[in-house]
């Protein structure tokens, strides 16, 4: 579970607060999305949930520990992960190995993450026929999916997604919400969606509609 506690944020020389006293619970087993239009702090929030900014007043826990108290290098390679809109798989490892890589930065030798790598492709609907193909050679869908499994390898139970759809059509759009949405239903994980679809939105068990910096509105489904 992570924990937002009277959050506000502001950039170094910046004149306003991009987030204004943010508190919110995203617990496991379901599908969250924080949505506003842009300039409203959705990203910025996800972007402290990840670990990578801190805020200037307020608190962020997971599973009750304060992030100041974590070792955050570590936290994002074992307990959060993050999918990116633009993949960020590297180009130069073949769909294994960079499913392998998450698990060789927790120090699992690549012999013997091999197997569970190719375990967690076909779980994301990439067949054993794609495993040797380099990113560059899958379709847009083919890559988030990739870029899914990859996170899984982490062992992180707390997915964190920049609108994974994004750059993807509406076909394997609705195919990779509906992977995160069965993690999150079935297998009990944190997953947190930023978006500006409204139609992910309606997909959630929760939804935190950002304005101005300010959490306007929680639903929950």
């Amino acid at each position: 579970m992570l924990k937002v506690e009277h959050v506000s944020y502001r950039y170094p020389n910046g004149e306003r607060d991009v987030l204004q006293d943010v508190c919110c619970t995203l617990e496991d087993g379901q599908l969250s999305a924080i949505v506003g239009p842009s300039g409203s702090g959705k990203t910025t929030l996800l972007s402290i949930l990840a670990g990578l900014d801190s805020p200037a007043e307020g608190s962020v826990s997971i599973d009750g520990e304060d992030y100041k108290s974590l070792d955050l290098d570590r936290c994002r390679r074992e307990r959060i992960a993050m999918i990116f809109q633009a993949f960020h798989l590297f180009p130069l490892l073949n769909v294994v190995e960079n499913v392998c890589f998450a698990m060789e930065l927790n120090g699992v030798a690549k012999s013997k993450a091999v197997g569970p790598a190719k375990e967690l492709l076909e779980m994301v609907g990439i067949g054993e026929e794609k495993h040797k193909r380099y990113p560059a050679h899958l379709s847009g869908g083919e890559q988030q999916r990739v870029a899914i499994a990859r996170a899984l390898a982490s062992g992180a139970r707390v997915i964190l997604a920049d609108e994974p759809p994004g750059n993807l059509d509406t076909a394997n759009g609705d195919r990779v919400m509906e992977i995160l949405q069965r993690l999150a239903h079935e297998e009990g994980y944190c997953v947190v969606v930023v978006t500006h679809d409204m139609s992910i939105a309606e997909a959630a068990d929760q939804v935190l509609r950002m304005k101005d910096g300010v959490l306007a509105e929680q639903e929950t489904a």
